[in-house]
């Protein structure tokens, strides 16, 4: 479901143990403990009958072999959260060195058929726009054609299984400058079929984490960057009218990063989206990530989570609940 922003938001959160680097490794610790996970998201979720999203990464690459049974690579076996009226919101990356798009539709196609009662949210690659980093989708050749046909093959296959609640959309990170055509490229290279096939767009943002934001100019930055994305960036390619979903957000504790201010920060995020929902269609928001991926990791992809490794809740954790009780749909 991907509501409409008189709805109220459409909440989630990415609830694995293991988060992708900035050099293209991974940061990982202790093993997930579903029980722990699944108790944190009852928590985080409030009532059984509230749709809420679970985040969750599966890949294509020059190895996969399809026609069998294809895993969620974090968190594994996914669908056991998806309970309670959760939903999964599946992340599709394209990782094919070969430039194999004709093999990634395929994939795709799969995933509707094995995932499809499970799935909310389907989003077609992941942070395309970004070419420097291998765990991330834009390093790989015909990224652009992978999107626009990718999300074409997975919408056709979901109306033939007749799967009308799955939702497919795309991603990107803040896009400015001459960056800020790539979802124009997209339109333009998939045309109106393309454009007709969306359901949503998502936008990844970290505010304070990799550039730091005085805690008073937060609130109009992350304002200013939604409405950047929804005037500057989806209306000029002729997306204006699809809602805007902010897929990743988070903001890691540790060393000169205490954990009261990472609850302001989530706090600070959420009422802005909250407040712009209508002006700015957006209709909502993702959390990076449940848990830390190492809570004694040196670096901040380590630190994400609203709660330690162990799953004791950080401020943020009751913060977040409280807004998901306040503004979800």
């Amino acid at each position: 479901m991907t509501p409409t922003t008189q709805d109220g938001l459409l909440f989630g959160i990415y609830p694995g143990g293991v988060a992708g680097d900035d050099t293209g490794g991974l940061a990982a610790g202790p093993p997930d403990d579903p029980a722990l996970v699944s108790d944190a998201l009852d928590r985080l979720q409030g009532r059984p009958d509230r749709p809420f999203l679970v985040r969750a990464y599966t890949g294509f690459d020059d190895t996969t072999r399809l026609g069998g049974p294809l895993a969620t690579a974090t968190p594994a076996d996914a669908t056991r959260y998806a309970v309670r009226g959760r939903r999964l919101d599946l992340v599709a990356q394209y990782r094919s060195p070969s430039g194999d798009v004709d093999g990634y539709c395929a994939f795709l196609r799969e995933l509707v058929e094995q995932y499809g009662p499970f799935i909310g949210t389907l989003q077609v690659a992941e942070e395309p726009d970004v070419t420097s980093n291998p765990t991330l989708d834009g390093f790989y050749p015909q990224v652009r054609e992978a999107i626009v046909r990718g999300v074409s093959a997975a919408k056709a296959r979901a109306r033939e299984l007749g799967y009308v609640r799955l939702r497919v959309g795309f991603n990107t990170t803040p896009l400015f400058g001459p960056g800020a055509s790539f979802v124009t490229e997209l339109t333009k290279l998939g045309g109106a079929e393309f454009v007709a096939d969306l359901d949503y767009v998502g936008l990844d943002l970290f505010p304070d984490v990799f550039h730091p934001v005085a805690p008073a100019d937060l609130a109009p930055a992350v304002e200013g960057l939604l409405r950047h994305h929804r005037d500057a960036v989806l209306a000029p390619a002729g997306l204006g009218h699809l809602p805007l979903h902010v897929t990743e957000h988070g903001w890691p504790t540790g060393p000169g990063r205490p954990p009261g201010r990472q609850a302001d920060v989530v706090g600070t995020v959420v009422e802005v989206i909250a407040a712009r929902s209508e002006r700015l269609h957006l209709s909502g928001y993702t959390h990076f990530a449940l848990r830390d991926a190492d809570s004694a990791g040196a670096s901040l992809f380590h630190r994400f989570g609203l709660t330690t490794d162990d799953y004791a809740p950080k401020p943020a954790f009751d913060t977040l609940r409280a807004l998901v009780d306040r503004y979800s749909v």
